[in-house]
């Protein structure tokens, strides 16, 4: 270390200059290491339901086109998931 009256040498000044632009690059990628993360995972989520759904009038008159659906057997049981 240069001490009073005692010059920086370029070795001293390049080894600054690298450990900055280290530092500065780390930082810089954990900044878009975190801008990536939070628009990943901005609290949204798909759900794959089947199109026309939204506009039946009740959940049985949306689950009655269902093919997957339509040998279930005596419609008079119904049950709900809440």
């Amino acid at each position: 270390e240069p001490g009073p009256g005692m010059a920086w040498t370029t070795m001293d000044i390049a080894i600054m200059a690298g450990v900055i632009t280290a530092v500065a690059f780390f930082l810089v990628g954990l900044l878009l290491l975190i801008l990536h993360y939070m628009y990943r995972h901005k609290g949204t989520y798909r759900t794959h339901e089947d199109k026309g759904t939204e506009f039946a009038e009740s959940a049985d008159a949306a689950l009655q086109g269902d093919p997957s659906l339509q040998d279930a057997g005596d419609s008079s049981r119904k049950e709900y998931f809440i």
